[in-house]
This record gives C-alpha cells, structure tokens and sequence, in this order.
C-alpha cells in the first residue's frame, strides 16, 4: 500500500511539473493566463489590457518558482494595484514592489519592465519561503524584510497583517475565477 502511495505522489508531481498544475488547473501558459486575467479583471477591476498583458508574466514566474500564480497576483494586488510605474514612498518600484538597492544586483535589468520585475518578486518571495519555513511567514519578511520580521514586535505584527491582505486578495481572485 504504501509503495502505491509514493508511486500515486511521484506520478502527480511529474505531471504537475510538465503541466503546470495550479488552482488555475493543469493547460497551455496561455490557457491558464486567459483564466487569470479574466479573474484579475473581475476580481480587482483591472483592465482588460492589464490583466491581458501580465497574467502570461505571472503564470510563467510561478512556473519558474513553483509559486501559486493566485498567490503572486494577489501579492501584486496588495503592493502596486496593478500600476508598473509606481514608486513607494521607500523606493520600492514596479508591480511587485521591489527595492532596488537592496535587489539590483540579484535581479538585473530595469525593474520598471514589469517581466523583470515579476520574475524579481517570485525569486524574492521564493527565496523568502525558503529561509522561513512558511509562505505566510516569507510574505512578513517580503514586507518589512526578514530582520525586521525577526526582532521588532511592531514590524512582525505589521508583517502578519500584510499576510493576511494578500491571503485576502487572494481569495477574492479565486472566488472570481
């Protein structure tokens, strides 16, 4: 029984590797970009010419880092709207919010392209999940960075809160699908 049970757990992570399995189910990037955008469209009243331009950048992002492309859209929501040329009063830019003195040099290139950018937030996020342990804890250190998540009461709650805006939106957009 339990030889079937890895085999049963081998076989579905094969197939979700080569098949891109997600809550946007199993198909082409483009397929699962279509239902993206028509879910970012409903769900965060984004433009159709928005959320047809950077659902395919979020779909192949989370490919890459094996993020769920719900989650990353709702991370998009929660830090720019959907603006590509917004700036925070940090310095953070683009879709994902990225601060560019800290990630420059790990993530070349213009940081307002928004390709660049997604692809940037998902390597930030990944690496995130990978020293916390958690998603919702690398979604506190992805916004008041991990030392501040790690050793200040007020940044830590302010970090859980920002967690929990994102598992909202979230939700939303997988309601909206």
């Amino acid at each position: 029984m339990q030889s079937i049970t890895l085999r049963t757990i081998s076989v579905l992570f094969t197939v979700c590797l080569f098949t891109g399995c997600s809550s946007l189910g199993g198909g082409s990037v483009q397929k699962r970009s279509a239902k993206l955008s028509n879910g970012i469209q409903k769900a965060y009243s984004v433009s159709p010419t928005t959320a047809n331009r950077i659902s395919p950048l979020i779909v192949q992002s989370a490919d890459q880092y094996n993020l769920d492309p719900l989650m990353l859209a709702a991370l998009i929501r929660q830090e720019s709207t959907y603006r590509s040329q917004v700036v925070s009063s940090a310095g953070a830019v683009g879709l994902t919010q990225v601060m560019p003195r800290y990630w420059q040099k790990t993530c070349p290139g213009d940081l307002y392209d928004e390709a660049t950018n997604i692809n940037c937030g998902s390597f930030i996020l990944t690496k995130y999940e990978q020293s916390a342990g958690s998603l919702k804890k690398a979604l506190g250190y992805y916004n008041v960075g991990p030392s501040n998540f790690e050793n200040n009461h007020k940044m830590r709650k302010q970090g859980k809160r920002y967690a929990k805006q994102v598992k909202a939106h979230e939700k939303n957009l997988k309601n909206a699908i």
